[in-house]
């Protein structure tokens, strides 16, 4: 995600973070077969039987009320991924601090862990907790388990990990085995077992929105359909416009073509928020974040680093 702040002045000329990068040559060729078009129409007094601007104006504008409304569902994408994982983040503290109270023996009760045994496994708990959230940010992302997971889990769970096909869940599955063996081991009240997992099912259906959004674009038929559109509408505008605004044409076409390429790009860049794009949610920064305050509230004070945007963008 691009966090670099820029002035007004600055924006005009920005190229990292826009769609310039991926419509430049869509712009380029139709600006070509404007300044091609002109010079026919000029120099050689050919196509005399050129369009009027009236079918341009005709289409002009249901093309960009159909692209207002795809990017505002491109953007409505964006805008929940990145409110499911505000979710990710307030669930795991919430789990961390349930861990971190309610497991452990209640007032006048024995237990059958001493204070050492109780901490390391509270440490276990948490750790599993912050795997959790690394590998979800991975499998959003279609990458391998992450490096830091081996260092959070026992490498023969973090072997039988790589077997799954779903890992967040399997971690999932792990920790509520552990919160009902420590049910059986009388450190979890039975009232409190029930807090527990609810988190780990806000967890999951968390998860679960957030493989919806990923696994269900918009619908194909819909996104061909615009793409057409628009590349219709900006090849064909030169034959529209020449006979109206003669030399200027390709300087008309530039603008307009830019405009409509630029919303169309914008459209599919929004469509997943997950991925690692310039303009993608910073997955990996609210995953080490979530790390860092978890391993706190456990007193550790050898922390990993924040990350920190990396020329403006945050990863």
């Amino acid at each position: 995600m691009i966090v670099q702040s820029r002035t007004w002045a600055s924006s005009l000329f920005a190229v990292r973070g826009t769609s310039l990068r991926r419509i430049w040559t869509r712009v380029g060729v139709t600006v070509l077969v404007a300044i091609i078009t002109t010079i026919l129409h000029i120099k050689y007094d050919m196509l005399e039987h050129n369009l009027t601007t009236l079918p341009f104006t005709l289409v002009g504008l249901p093309l960009g009320i159909f692209l207002g409304f795809r990017n505002t569902s491109s953007y409505d994408r964006f805008w929940e991924g990145r409110r499911l994982w505000g979710g990710v983040i307030n669930t795991s503290r919430s789990l961390t601090r349930q861990i971190l109270d309610l497991i452990g023996p209640g007032p006048g009760q024995s237990s059958p862990l001493d204070e050492a045994q109780l901490t390391s496994l509270h440490r276990a708990l948490v750790y599993r907790v912050i795997a959790y959230v690394h590998m979800l940010r991975a499998h959003l992302r279609d990458e391998t388990i992450p490096e830091v997971v081996d260092e959070l889990m026992p490498a023969a769970e973090v072997d039988r990990l790589s077997q799954e096909i779903n890992r967040p869940v399997a971690i999932l599955q792990t920790l509520g085995d552990q919160f009902r063996d420590a049910w059986r081991q009388g450190i979890v009240h039975a009232v409190h077992l029930p807090l527990l997992e609810q988190s780990l099912m806000e967890f999951t259906n968390l998860q679960g929105a957030c493989e919806r959004i990923k696994s269900t674009p918009l619908p194909f038929s819909y996104t061909v359909l615009i793409h057409r559109l628009v590349a219709s509408y900006a090849m064909s505008l030169p034959f529209g416009i020449v006979d109206t605004v003669g030399v200027f044409t390709p300087v008309v076409v530039l603008l307009i073509s830019y405009a409509f390429y630029g919303l169309d790009a914008l459209g599919d860049e929004l469509e997943n928020p997950f991925g690692t794009d310039n303009n993608d949610l910073p997955l990996a920064t609210l995953s080490r974040m979530i790390e860092v305050n978890l391993r706190q509230r456990l007193g550790e004070t050898d922390l990993p680093p924040l990350l920190v945007p990396v020329d403006g963008v945050s990863l």
